[in-house]
């Protein structure tokens, strides 16, 4: 698990409950979270998933390679 920091949402400031290190966020339709992520003592396959079933095919599970 890599946790992550909250940049922005929708282009804007984070809200105040986006503050600190996080390992899951709240993201609501149509919106876009930019956030920071340090992977560290791991290089390899990992994954990013949404909680809704039917998001699969819209992109929202997906696998990445940190090198």
């Amino acid at each position: 698990m890599a946790h992550f920091q909250v940049l922005s949402r929708g282009g804007r400031a984070p809200e105040p409950t986006d503050a600190g290190w996080k390992d899951t966020v709240d993201v609501r339709p149509y919106e876009v979270v930019d956030v920071l992520v340090r992977f560290r003592g791991y290089r390899g396959r990992y994954m990013l998933h949404c909680h809704n079933l039917e998001h699969e095919d819209m992109a929202m599970m997906a696998n990445y390679q940190v090198v």
